[in-house]
């Protein structure tokens, strides 16, 4: 719509420097596999579902909405010290694929 409009009035538009290209089938598979290992000994039937959840997700996007229910996932079977540990070493998967503001250490 914007490129639209500044087509129309004869700007000209950067694309944004923080836009993010498609995860390739490689990357995600990669991010997956690192969320799925650190809820790898939690064993219920939520963490199933979480499972299954981060298997179908499509986007780097949407396997980082997942990772406050891999946080009390292994809160429940740890304690949080550990989960906050867990996730925090996840955000190295996440660089490049979410805005740096939305990489946040868990404290």
């Amino acid at each position: 719509m914007i490129a639209t409009i500044a087509r129309l009035i004869g700007m000209r538009v950067k694309p944004r420097a923080h836009a993010r290209k498609t995860a390739s089938l490689k990357e995600l598979v990669c991010i997956r596999s690192a969320m799925l290992a650190c809820i790898d000994d939690c064993e219920s039937l939520p963490s199933q579902r979480l499972r299954n959840k981060i298997t179908h997700a499509q986007t780097p996007q949407e396997l980082w909405l997942l990772r406050n229910d891999a946080y009390q996932m292994i809160s429940q079977r740890h304690n949080q010290t550990v989960a906050a540990e867990r996730i925090n070493n996840l955000m190295a998967s996440f660089e490049g694929w979410l805005e740096p503001k939305q990489l946040i250490r868990i404290k």
